[in-house]
């Protein structure tokens, strides 16, 4: 019998799962269950059920390939909010600030304006067009002076991350808002090779032996690289010597093993080039051309690995004048009108975003369920897989799904939402969400807990 509870997750998931263009019976095995509702005037925890459903999804497909049932999907659709939110529960330490003292929303001589300043370049960058210190007050008086399409000019061409708070119809005729909208949910192509398919799993645990690269900061690509994981994938990911994202690091590492190098340096390409050469699959979610500019285009990954499943993400697009642009889940919400539509629905006075950060979650799942649809596709097709994908287009997506700020909302966290056990993380005992998918006769578990940026050596399979 199919599961006609929750129409809107399942509304989402079939938009999901048509995009990642696999077997459509397949959407029938997926049940949610759950009551209440992420407060929000977009169906936020529709789509966190959906995405979630359709990384379950895709995995229970490709475990059928290598000798697992065709096991039904359950997502609780509450723990699938949570996780949306933060997943782990430091015990006795303190996760460090998310946000820097100067990133937020600010009001400008015709609007609203956001700041986003956590790394501290962005932070200078948006500093040097204000012409005032790092204090909020200075940084509010300088702001109200700016329009806010200067500003976020302004401080975009001096290599910082700012958004304009749009309207939705201001965002339809905006010439970024048509190249988004005229781009798939996730764009494939794909090439033949002659490489084997890769897959060295079993049925409880089919990503096993699965070697992941990871080129991704905050947020979407480390949900991504944690979900596969989740299910028994080889995860090392690779950051520059001077980078760090402290508030999410404990978050997003779980299972994962988090190396440096420094790809202006000649020894360390040579361990990077020996490492993309033996990856099944490439995430990264630096801005378009940014890996050409090192010298690791899509041409050179083809040559040094013709069969890499090569997934991804950025912020505005792939198309359009903005699709260079740095960006953040919170930017492209001022930008492309849900914050603005949050404010007007709500009456208030201010930006009103979603309660989470929506559109990297989400896309996290998305780039999830597209590396393993390229897993199949390799090990069924002899075709080598790339995935685009972005927050923008993602955010066109929950845009069509309206929300009901009056429904149930969800429970508060309970002892029970916990799995059993401690996580033992880089600092400090953590509890950790159970998972929000279950996918009969396959766990989603960490053989580790969340590590530092740094902790492990740059190599396959290191302690």
């Amino acid at each position: 019998m199919a599961d006609d509870s929750h129409p809107q997750s399942h509304h989402l998931l079939a938009a999901i799962w048509s995009a990642l263009e696999l077997p459509a019976p397949s959407i029938g095995a997926v049940t949610f269950t759950g009551d209440g509702n992420l407060p929000s005037y977009y169906a936020v925890t529709d789509l966190a059920a959906a995405s979630v459903g359709a990384a379950a999804l895709a995995v229970r497909e490709l475990g059928a390939l290598q000798g697992g049932a065709q096991a039904p999907v359950c997502v609780d659709r509450r723990l699938a909010s949570l996780w949306f939110g933060w997943s782990l529960a430091p015990v006795g330490w303190e996760r460090p600030a998310l946000w820097d003292a100067v990133a937020g929303d600010y009001a400008c001589q015709d609007g609203w304006i956001r700041l986003h300043t956590n790394a501290p370049h962005h932070r200078h960058a948006a500093l040097d067009v204000l012409g005032c210190g790092p204090d909020r007050q200075a940084v509010e008086e300088a702001i109200a002076r700016w329009p806010g399409a200067a500003l976020e000019a302004a401080v975009v061409a001096n290599g910082g991350c700012a958004a304009q708070m749009r309207s939705a119809d201001d965002w339809r005729v905006h010439p970024q808002g048509l190249a988004v909208a005229a781009e798939p949910l996730i764009a494939f192509d794909s090439l033949p090779c002659n490489a084997q398919a890769g897959l060295t799993g079993t049925a409880a645990r089919p990503l096993a032996g699965l070697k992941v690269l990871d080129l991704t900061r905050v947020l979407a690509g480390p949900v991504a690289t944690r979900f596969l994981a989740g299910y028994g994938a080889d995860v090392l990911r690779i950051d520059a010597p001077d980078w760090n994202e402290p508030g999410v690091i404990p978050e997003v590492t779980p299972g994962k093993r988090c190396a440096r190098l420094d790809l202006h340096h000649a020894p360390d390409r040579a361990v990077f080039d020996q490492l993309l050469a033996e990856a099944d699959v490439l995430v990264h979610g630096y801005r378009p051309e940014a890996l050409a500019r090192l010298g690791y285009g899509e041409a050179y990954r083809r040559q040094v690995n013709p069969g890499l499943v090569d997934v991804s993400l950025d912020a505005y697009g792939w198309s359009g004048p903005w699709a260079g642009r740095r960006g953040f889940d919170s930017l492209v919400q001022m930008s492309c009108g849900i914050a603005e539509h949050g404010m007007q629905a709500s009456g208030a006075g201010k930006p009103v975003p979603l309660p989470v950060q929506a559109l990297d979650h989400a896309t996290g799942y998305l780039m999830a369920a597209a590396v393993v649809r390229g897993l199949i596709v390799k090990a069924t097709q002899q075709r080598a897989t790339r995935a685009r994908l972005s927050l923008a287009r993602t955010a066109a997506l929950l845009m069509t799904a309206p929300g009901d700020i009056g429904a149930q909302q969800l429970a508060p966290v309970a002892a029970d939402d916990y799995a059993p056990g401690l996580e033992h993380t880089d600092w400090g005992p953590a509890r950790r969400l159970r998972a929000p998918a279950v996918i009969d006769g396959m766990a989603m578990a960490w053989q580790r807990g969340a590590s530092d940026l740094g902790s492990a050596p740059a190599r396959w399979g290191a302690p």
